[in-house]
């Protein structure tokens, strides 16, 4: 079935908006303005069919874990673990209300790598290089060497 959409358009009685208390100059929430995360939505959406089984997780959410997976150099089970602990994880990954359970089983980030296969993780990793040249991290220069092959 296809992916949830996230909504954070109701307010929560008593629960706080992340938008509106964390620290807007953090990098997390800065890199989360330069992801063009609906693009993604729309490309990965098409690998899902119509009422087929329960719905997916939402893409943001997937992408989002993938990147800071790959950020702090963890594990699948360790990024779902440390996401419920920070704020801004959550907030990274599309979420504007703190939640306090898993968001996903850590297998189901192996189902979704299959699923999204070489292109799609080629995708999301173009996303992040061009975030990374939009920030100044990574100059374009940088990115036209070629590396030595390797025999």
């Amino acid at each position: 079935m296809k992916p949830n959409k996230l909504n954070n358009q109701q307010d929560l009685l008593f629960k706080f908006r992340f938008s509106n208390e964390l620290n807007q100059n953090h990098p997390l929430v800065q890199l989360s303005k330069l992801i063009e995360w609906k693009q993604l939505e729309e490309e990965f959406d098409k690998l899902f069919v119509e009422n087929v089984g329960q719905p997916a997780k939402p893409v943001r959410l997937v992408v989002g874990l993938f990147i800071l997976q790959h950020m702090y150099g963890i594990s699948d089970e360790n990024v779902v673990h440390r996401w419920v602990e920070n704020p801004y994880w959550q907030y990274f990954c599309g979420y504007d209300h703190f939640k306090h359970e898993l968001p996903i089983h850590p297998t189901s980030l192996i189902k979704w790598r299959d699923r999204l296969g070489e292109a799609g993780l080629s995708k999301v990793l173009q996303e992040t290089i061009v975030a990374a040249v939009l920030t100044g991290a990574v100059k374009k220069k940088a990115l036209k060497k070629s590396l030595p092959i390797q025999r």
